[in-house]
C-alpha cells in the first residue's frame, strides 16, 4: 500500500471516533503537504521561478510572492490560477485544489468543465478566459460576460 489513506477510510475513522473531537484531533490531515512548500517543490521540480509562474497565471505579483511565502491563502480561483502558471494538467490542478483545501474541479458544472478541458489539452489561462467568457461562464477571478 502506498501509505496514503482513502476517504472510505477517512470516513470509517470518523464515524468509529467516540466523538468529533477525537476525530478532529487525529492526524488526519498529515498526508498533506503545506500548500506554500507545495507550490515551491513544484517550481523547483520544473526548474521555474515565482515570478514565471505568478505572471502565466495572471496574479497579481505581491499577493503571488505572498502565496508562496505562506502568508496568503488563496481562495479556489487563485489555485486554478496557479494551476495555470505551473501549466498543469487536469490531475495536477485536482491535486493542488485537494493540498489546497479547496472545492475539486466537477465535470457537472459546466465552468469546472470548461476548466478542466482547457488544463486537459494544455491551454493556457487567457485561452481559458476567453473559451468561459464565450460560454458565457464566470471567467477565473470573478469576471462575468453579462
Amino acid at each position: 500500500m502506498n501509505g496514503k489513506v482513502t476517504t472510505q477510510e477517512l470516513w470509517g475513522k470518523l464515524f468509529k471516533a467516540r466523538d468529533v473531537e477525537d476525530y478532529l484531533n487525529s492526524d488526519n490531515d498529515s498526508q498533506f503537504p503545506v500548500f506554500c512548500q507545495y507550490i515551491s517543490s513544484l517550481c523547483a521540480a520544473k526548474g521555474e521561478n515565482e515570478e514565471s509562474v505568478i505572471k502565466r497565471g495572471h496574479i497579481e505579483s505581491s499577493y503571488g510572492h505572498r502565496l508562496f511565502k505562506g502568508t496568503r491563502n488563496p481562495s479556489r480561483d487563485t489555485v486554478l490560477q496557479l494551476a495555470f502558471g505551473l501549466e498543469l494538467d487536469s490531475d495536477g490542478a485536482q491535486q493542488l485544489l485537494k493540498i489546497a483545501r479547496v472545492t475539486a474541479l466537477h465535470p457537472r458544472v459546466k465552468r469546472d468543465a470548461v476548466i478542466a478541458h482547457c488544463l486537459y489539452h494544455h491551454r493556457n489561462f487567457l485561452e481559458t478566459q476567453n473559451i468561459l467568457y464565450e460560454n458565457n461562464l464566470p471567467m477565473i477571478g470573478g469576471q462575468r460576460n453579462e
